[in-house]
Order: C-alpha cells, then sequence, then structure tokens
C-alpha cells in the first residue's frame, strides 16, 4: 500500500505539487476589466463616427428582430 501523504497524482508519478502564486490570480482578474474598457472605448468611437440615420435603423432593426414593439 502506498503512503498517501506523498503521492500527489492520480497515477502516482507526481511528487510535488503546483500551486498558483497570489500574482497570477491578481493578473486574471484584471484581464476581463481592461477586455471590458477596450470594447466599451471601441464602442463609443465607433458609434460616435456613424451617422445618425444609419444607426437609427440599425437600433430599429434589433428592436423589430427581438420582438420589441416600438410603434
Amino acid at each position: 500500500m502506498r503512503n498517501l501523504k506523498q503521492v500527489v497524482g492520480c497515477d502516482g508519478k507526481e511528487m510535488t505539487m503546483t500551486t498558483m502564486t497570489a500574482k497570477s490570480l491578481t493578473a486574471s482578474r484584471f484581464v476581463p476589466a481592461i477586455f471590458a474598457a477596450v470594447l466599451g472605448i471601441a464602442l463609443i468611437t465607433l458609434t460616435g463616427h456613424v451617422q445618425a440615420a444609419a444607426l437609427h435603423d440599425a437600433a430599429h432593426d434589433v428592436r423589430h428582430a427581438t420582438g420589441f414593439p416600438c410603434h
């Protein structure tokens, strides 16, 4: 019978355990926030350069596609 305190992996070949550091956990929390910020800035920038009629038509089509009555 194996000593279970020394065996880490399921197959018994791994003898050490790797752990994540606090630094990598902190970095992984910022990635979604940075992505959301970049996406938001891109969305605001793109909609700022679109003609008002095209933006209105796109929003109008989305309302109809989702089944939301608009008039």
